[in-house]
């Protein structure tokens, strides 16, 4: 039975509204979660930029001879209090180092302790009023100064909250993400290409392929139990080192290249393979000097995207040791060290409110990496990537 126009024209017009609704809610939802992203950088923002900066004491040392025993007989009392423990481990060094510094004196700006540089930061705090006083005093008189927070960027981790850096972890990410690449990129991109250029079409390699896929989609915490079972305790691999975590990573990172390459390849258009072919090369010639070099940066940006998720990345890294207490930077790939995921996890962990600080400011420059990495692949892929 045929419809009148009348029955057609409501239909119509519920059709026209439930569009409506979908865009609506489409939208809505849009601005949800980008609601939640203003909401999540201002958070990270407010919470990690003072970690940027660092506090300051001006004041005069006496480097007497009881001084090389006891950093305090150099400072003035009332400041004690509020100096931070390094300076006081630190001075007796120098003194005992150079003799000459004994029995002279002079003004020196000092680190002050957590406590004093949150106060000093409007943050939660446990000086008590005389500490307070004295801290304010000093700020009258412009002997308490906010400098850029060189401790941060230039020093490994510490149980002293203000002396407290990220560099050790930062290194640790660069020499395990050099192992990543090293491992995962040159047997991704070989594997890519036997499999789509030269692999037989049949139930083996389409198992492999399923496998591949199913592995690009597993939690990365059992790559993690991989490489706990197979490159520490079956190959003895060192426990916490980037050598371990470069490995564990590469397995994770293995599926990602694998895909994306078989993706640039497939997107080099048949006629070029048949005009190499046409003019007598062979099937290796044609992938080495003519798809390969036309997929590169499609292989390229894949393999960027995949390296900056593995340096994202916690779960596998906790389970192969790399969340030890590393204060010095790691100078070979055997020793032990630390990755910047697994430092942020160390820090959220602390209970003294300048990690908190330490933690949002550690997010804020590995959030700058990962996005840089990922802009990165995107100017990399629109520069050279050939429409056909």
């Amino acid at each position: 039975m045929s419809n009148t126009f009348d029955e057609i024209s409501q239909q119509l017009k519920r059709r026209h509204r439930k569009s409506s609704r979908l865009k609506w809610i489409s939208m809505g939802a849009l601005g949800l979660a980008g609601l939640f992203l203003v909401l999540f950088f201002a958070d990270m923002l407010n919470k990690g930029l003072p970690a940027f900066q660092q506090a300051y004491v001006k004041t005069e040392l006496n480097y007497t001879e009881e001084a090389t025993t006891d950093a305090r007989k150099a400072i003035a009392e009332e400041l004690v209090p509020l100096v931070s423990r390094t300076e006081l481990r630190t001075i007796p060094l120098e003194m005992r180092n150079d003799e000459s510094m004994i029995g002279t004196s002079e003004e020196r700006w000092l680190l002050v302790n957590s406590e004093a540089d949150q106060y000093l930061k409007g943050h939660r705090h446990r000086l008590n009023e005389e500490e307070q006083a004295a801290i304010d005093e000093r700020v009258e008189s412009g002997q308490v100064s906010l400098r850029f927070n060189t401790t941060f960027f230039g020093t490994g981790d510490s149980k002293i909250a203000e002396s407290a850096g990220i560099l050790s972890a930062v290194v640790g990410t660069v020499m395990t993400m050099i192992v990543t690449l090293a491992i995962s990129f040159p047997i991704g991109v070989m594997t890519a290409i036997y499999l789509e250029e030269f692999a037989p079409d049949n139930r083996f390699t389409q198992a492999i392929e399923i496998n591949i896929n199913n592995l690009a989609a597993i939690p990365s915490i059992l790559f993690g139990l991989l490489g706990l079972a197979i490159f520490i305790n079956f190959f003895g691999v060192p426990r916490s080192s980037p050598l371990v975590g470069g490995m564990t990573l590469a397995l994770m990172t293995l599926p990602v290249i694998i895909i994306s390459t078989r993706t640039a390849l497939r997107s080099v258009p048949d006629s070029i393979r048949h005009a190499g072919f046409g003019v007598g090369c062979s099937r290796w010639q044609v992938v080495r000097d003519h798809v390969l070099p036309l997929a590169m940066p499609g292989i390229m940006t894949g393999s960027i995207i995949g390296l900056a998720q593995a340096m994202g990345e916690t779960a596998p890294l906790i389970i192969v040791g790399m969340v030890a207490f590393i204060p010095d930077v790691s100078a070979t790939f055997t020793e032990a060290a630390t990755v910047m995921p697994a430092q942020i996890f160390t820090w959220s962990g602390e209970p003294e409110q300048a990690f908190v600080e330490k933690t949002a400011g550690g997010i804020l420059v590995l959030l700058t990496i990962l996005i840089s990495l990922n802009a990165f692949a995107v100017v990399l892929r629109k520069k050279f990537e050939r429409r056909w």
